[in-house]
């Protein structure tokens, strides 16, 4: 319980000092945009929530060596290698000149760090072809890079509305430390649940009213760490599948595939071009106005909070069978399948909701837009 209940308490110190203190670094801290495709909130809000996450993490680390704790070390580790990650996002959330392409620059770095000082990296996939590239140490290294730079940006893909993000990282580790501890790893449930204790010390000032956002400093560091402990998991005991990992993370790691689909080949725009119709967005925009009414502030602050829900659900929907057949990689690859085919079919029906049929992506000249949403 120390593992949770150290981060937990740190993390909501520190949120919440933030929080209070928004009036004087709020010029920076704040995001003043509220008119983006991605924006759902009233008020400039501050957005560096990530801040209280890592310093929860430090704080647990400080004290697992202070007892002079074994797992000490791995969780120290884990936090040196995220630094770049979490910089990066942060630096961002302070200016606003860090672009995507160099905050997945500065994941990818953490991610050879974590394969450097921690030894985590993909060595077995169970898909044919792929094993023949990560039984070398450098295709090892590159697909690991991939993934876990892949990952950290699908945790930030998702942090659109007041407790998303982080309560579906909190579901995924809590996965990840269930079956270390029914394969023996302790330290690895250890700091698996350190993560869940930290983000919930944000998460209870994020939502439901949405005091502070994560940014990209907590999106991408969130994503680094939840992949890293991932990737230990299936490195360092062979009979988890390696396919467990990419089951608890299809949510986003499926929401991202699909957006770079729907925006390159449906709308023809540029795959890093943001936009409104993401699952959340439509769930937003069109269930949550549809139940609950128009724009003031009020109603749009419960309409953010009421959304995160249904996302928490789909997520679950991915954990159970990831629990059910952890060492199983055809289950899991059924399940995944599974997984796909309803999440299409759910995006779907959203985007029919409330919809004109001939505005229901017909051809190169009738695609769905932003502008035809609610």
């Amino acid at each position: 319980m120390l593992y949770l209940l150290i981060p937990f308490a740190l993390a909501a110190a520190i949120t919440l000092y933030v929080v209070h203190s928004s009036t004087v670094h709020g010029h920076l801290s704040a995001d003043h945009d509220l008119s983006g495709p991605q924006k759902f909130h009233a008020r400039p809000v501050p957005r560096i929530g990530g801040l209280g996450i890592f310093v929860g993490l430090v704080g647990m680390v400080a004290l697992a060596w202070f007892l002079k704790h074994p797992q000490a070390k791995t969780g120290l580790l884990l936090l040196l290698a995220g630094l770049p990650a979490f910089g990066a996002g942060l630096i961002e959330d302070f200016t606003k000149k860090v672009s995507p392409r160099e905050r997945l620059i500065a994941t990818a770095i953490s991610a050879a760090l974590g394969c450097w000082l921690l030894q985590a990296t993909i060595n077995r996939t169970d898909i044919p072809g792929l094993d023949f590239i990560v039984g070398t140490t450098v295709g090892a290294v590159l697909i690991t890079v991939f993934v876990v730079a892949g990952v950290a940006n699908s945790v930030n893909i998702i942090d659109g509305f007041n407790g998303l993000s982080s309560m579906c990282v909190s579901l995924m580790l809590l996965s990840l430390a269930y079956v270390a501890y029914q394969v023996g790893d302790t330290e690895l449930a250890l700091w698996a649940l350190a993560g869940v204790g930290a983000i919930l010390g944000f998460f209870v000032w994020n939502y439901p009213a949405g005091l502070i956002f994560l940014g990209d400093g907590g999106a991408y560091f969130m994503g680094f760490y939840l992949a890293e402990i991932a990737i230990l998991l299936i490195h360092r005991h062979p009979q988890v599948s390696p396919l467990f990992a990419l089951m608890v993370c299809i949510y986003p790691v499926f929401e991202t595939v699909f957006s770079i689909y729907r925006r390159r080949f449906l709308r023809n725009t540029s795959p890093g071009d943001p936009d409104g119709i993401h699952l959340h967005s439509l769930i937003y925009r069109r269930l949550m106005r549809w139940a609950i009414g128009a724009r003031d502030a009020r109603l749009m602050t419960r309409r953010n909070s009421m959304t995160a829900p249904y996302l928490w659900t789909l997520c679950l929907s991915s954990l159970a069978p990831a629990l059910l057949f952890w060492d199983s990689t055809p289950a899991i690859a059924a399940c995944m399948v599974l997984f796909g085919v309803a999440y299409v079919a759910l995006y779907w029906r959203i985007v029919r909701f409330r919809t004109p049929k001939w505005m229901v992506f017909r051809g190169d000249q009738r695609k769905l837009t932003d502008r035809s949403m609610p």
